[in-house]
C-alpha cells in the first residue's frame, strides 16, 4: 500500500504503537497516533515520536474516522472493539505491527508462536542464525518491535520474530519463509472469548505459506499435528515422544534431526537449559534453522553455549541450602507446569496473579509430589485455592503482598528445597509485566 500523504491510525501508544508511528512517518503519511488512555504521559510520548505525529488520548472522536486510509492496531488493543468494527464497516483495512512491518521489510522472515516457549525459541533461534549469517535481527515480545527494524532490513536480510495471536489477528498477506507453532493450550481467552477464535488466530501464521515455505509444528499436539495435514506449505514436526521419518526428535537423552538421514544434534546432558519443554524448544529451532540451510555444526555450537533466557525457569541463586528459580513467564497454567515438571527438589511455589479466565486444576494435579507449599497471591488466590483444595492439596498460605508471598516462602523453605516463581497468571494489577514481577523476586533473593 501507497502511504505517502495518506491519513493512518496507529490505535494505542504502547511501545509497538509508537514504532509503528515512528515508521509510518518516516513512509511520509500523516499519522495520528490514539490511546483511549488519558491519562498517559503526553509529553513523554511526543519526546519519543516524530513532530509531524497528531497525538489523541482519552475518549475516540468520531471526527477521526473521516479520510481515513489505514488503520494499524496496536496487540493490546482488542480488535472487537466496537468503534473498530465501525471502521471495518467503512471499508478501512485494518492492519496490525506485523503486517505494516512484512509491508515495507525486506528478506526473509523466520516466524515463531505458540502458547509457551515463544521467547526462548526466538532467542535461540536468533543466536543461531546470527552465528550463520550476516544480517540477522530477532524481534517481537522480547524487547524489539517488527516495526522498528523493518526499514533497515535488506534483501539478504534474516528477521527471526516471535508473534503472538493478538498480532496474529491482523495479518493479511504476511508470510514468513518458516514458520513454527510449538504448542496450543488455552490462553488469553479473556481477549479471544473460545478456543477455537484463540486456535484460529495462532494458525495464521501460515495461511499466506506457499509449497516453498516451511511450517515447523509439534507432532504432540493434536491440533496442531492436524492442521499439518490441510497446509499448502512444507511441514516438519518435532517430537519429544517419538521418532520421526523427517523432522526432529528426542530419542532418549539424544536430539536427532531426520532430514537427510539420522543426523546427532546433541545430548541434553549437554544443554544449559533444563526440562523436556525446552529440548522441544530446542528441536522446533533446529529444525527452522537446518531447513533453512544452516549447517549442523553452527547450530551444535549455538545450543552448547545458550543459557536461557530471563524470568523462563532461570537459576538465581542458592542461599542457606535453598535453590531459587525465577519462572515468573509462566503466565499461564501450561507454562507453570513446565516450571514445575522441571524441579527436581521439594518445592515452595509462589502462585497467583491477574485472572485471565484460566483453569488450575491440571497445574495443581502437575505438583504431583513436588510442591511442598503453594503461596497464593493477587486476584486469582481465592480461586486457586478453590482449586487446589478441589485436587487434594491443602498446604495453602495466603499473602496480600509480593514481599509478603516472598517472605513466607523464605519461612518454609528448608536445606535442599527449591523456592519457584511461576504463578500461572499474568502479572498485572501487581506489576507492569512479567519482567518486573521477576526482577523483584531475583532482587528479593539477592537480598538474603
Amino acid at each position: 500500500m501507497e502511504i505517502q500523504g495518506k491519513k493512518v491510525l496507529v490505535f494505542g501508544c504502547g511501545i509497538s504503537g509508537e514504532s509503528a508511528a515512528r515508521l509510518l512517518a518516516g513512509q511520509g503519511a500523516d499519522v495520528i497516533l490514539y490511546d483511549g488512555n488519558d491519562g498517559l504521559d503526553e509529553s513523554g510520548i511526543k519526546t519519543r515520536v516524530p513532530g509531524s505525529v497528531r497525538l489523541v488520548l482519552g475518549d475516540f472522536p468520531e471526527e477521526l474516522l473521516g479520510g481515513l486510509s489505514l488503520v494499524v492496531m496496536s496487540p493490546g488493543v482488542p480488535t472487537d472493539l466496537p468503534v473498530v468494527e465501525k471502521m471495518r464497516a467503512k471499508g478501512i483495512p485494518v492492519w496490525g505491527e506485523i503486517e505494516l512491518a512484512w509491508n515495507y521489510g525486506k528478506g526473509d522472515v523466520l516466524a515463531i508462536t505458540g502458547t509457551n516457549g515463544k521467547t526462548t525459541t526466538t532467542t535461540l533461534l536468533g543466536e543461531i542464525m546470527k552465528n550463520g549469517k550476516e544480517s540477522v535481527f530477532v524481534v517481537g515480545n522480547i524487547g524489539t518491535p517488527y516495526t522498528g527494524i523493518a526499514s533497515d532490513t535488506t534483501e539478504d536480510s534474516v528477521t527471526v520474530a516471535e508473534i503472538s495471536s493478538f498480532q496474529l489477528e491482523t495479518v493479511h498477506s504476511f508470510r514468513p519463509k518458516v514458520s513454527a507453532i510449538l504448542n496450543i493450550t488455552p490462553d488469553h481467552l479473556n481477549r479471544h472469548h473460545t478456543m477455537e477464535a484463540y486456535i484460529a488466530a495462532k494458525e495464521r501464521i501460515a495461511e499466506n505459506q506457499t509449497s516453498s515455505d516451511v511450517c515447523v509444528l509439534n507432532y504432540e499436539d493434536e491440533v496442531l499435528r492436524k492442521f499439518g495435514e490441510s497446509l499448502d506449505a512444507g511441514v516438519l514436526y518435532f517430537s519429544s515422544r517419538r521418532k520421526l521419518n523427517r523432522g526432529v526428535y528426542l530419542d532418549g537423552d539424544r536430539i536427532i534431526c531426520s532430514m537427510d538421514g539420522e543426523i546427532p544434534v546433541c545430548r541434553t546432558g549437554e544443554l544449559q537449559v533444563l526440562g523436556t519443554h525446552n529440548y522441544e524448544n530446542v528441536m522446533a529451532a533446529v529444525a527452522m534453522a537446518y531447513v533453512y540451510g544452516i549447517p549442523m555444526d553452527v547450530i551444535r555450537r549455538t545450543l552448547l553455549a545458550f543459557r536461557g533466557v530471563a524470568h523462563r525457569i532461570e537459576f538465581v541463586a542458592e542461599k542457606n541450602g535453598v535453590a531459587y528459580y525465577n519462572d515468573s513467564k509462566g503466565t499461564n497454567p501450561d507454562a507453570a507446569i513446565r516450571g514445575i515438571r522441571a524441579m527436581n527438589r521439594p518445592t515452595v511455589l509462589i502462585g497467583g496473579g491477574y485472572d485471565k479466565d484460566s483453569s488450575y486444576g491440571e497445574w495443581i494435579r502437575a505438583f504431583d509430589g513436588r510442591v511442598k507449599k503453594l503461596v497464593l497471591i493477587g486476584a486469582t488466590r481465592e480461586k486457586i485455592a478453590e482449586a487446589a483444595r478441589t485436587e487434594g492439596f491443602e498446604d495453602i498460605v495466603m499473602a496480600d503482598t509480593f514481599e509478603e508471598a516472598f517472605e513466607k516462602c523464605v519461612e518454609c523453605a528448608q536445606p535442599g528445597d527449591a523456592v519457584l516463581l511461576s504463578p500461572a497468571c499474568a502479572s498485572w494489577g501487581m506489576f507492569k509485566n512479567y519482567e518486573e514481577r521477576g526482577d523483584k523476586f531475583r532482587e528479593l533473593v539477592e537480598h538474603l
